[in-house]
């Protein structure tokens, strides 16, 4: 594997090969980091990707976007603003002909408060480290997160989330710090297998 590429680990795209464009600090999340992400994801959501709404913020490689919609996910936003990250981005949609998948040139914050709609399953957050981000981003998630969503977080140490959120799981890798949140959880929506909420939505 050369330095700058990484793959997508599983589903319909597995082992396509993502190029890391040098120049945006981009920081991609480790394979093995993704591989158990997205096991967590198939044990809360029992292997139910399909219709699955994802929006995945400081999209960078898009390597967490992509392998969502590598397992099936209905629609993936991604969100970027670096130019040699966006324009990989695209090339890499247009190269997959991923129908799900699509590239907005932008910034997080302005994408959230432009949302009028919480629409998404699930939020992928992977932030330049070294960046108060969460303590702006924590009050606009629930501008995009549907009332029982989930939301994964990457993070330079351990994170707790404000009321209203349910630590799931969590892990580290080196450095890095991930987890999986479940946003306004009640007890009884874990009790019966989480996420099938769309009749609420």
């Amino acid at each position: 594997m050369k330095k700058h590429q990484i793959r997508i680990v599983g589903g319909h795209y597995r082992r396509t090969v993502i190029p890391v464009p040098e120049g945006d600090h981009l920081r991609p999340t480790p394979d093995r980091v993704r591989e158990t992400l997205f096991n967590w994801l198939t044990h809360f959501w029992g292997a139910d990707f399909q219709d699955r709404q994802v929006l995945d913020l400081f999209a960078g490689t898009g390597a967490l976007g992509f392998e969502a919609a590598s397992r099936g996910a209905g629609r993936v936003q991604l969100v970027e603003r670096a130019p040699a990250a966006l324009s990989a981005l695209r090339a890499l949609q247009s190269r997959l002909q991923a129908p799900a998948v699509d590239v907005h040139a932008g910034d997080a914050l302005a994408y959230l408060q432009a949302q009028a709609r919480a629409t998404y399953d699930l939020i992928l957050l992977d932030p330049p480290f070294g960046d108060p981000w969460m303590a702006r981003l924590w009050p606009l998630l629930p501008r995009a997160l549907q009332h029982g969503g989930l939301l994964y977080l990457e993070a330079d140490a351990s994170a707790a989330a404000p009321e209203g959120w349910q630590l799931l799981r969590q892990g580290r890798a080196g450095q890095v710090h991930y987890h999986l949140f479940l946003f306004a959880a009640a007890q009884e929506n874990m009790n019966n297998g989480l996420m099938h909420n769309r009749e609420t939505a």
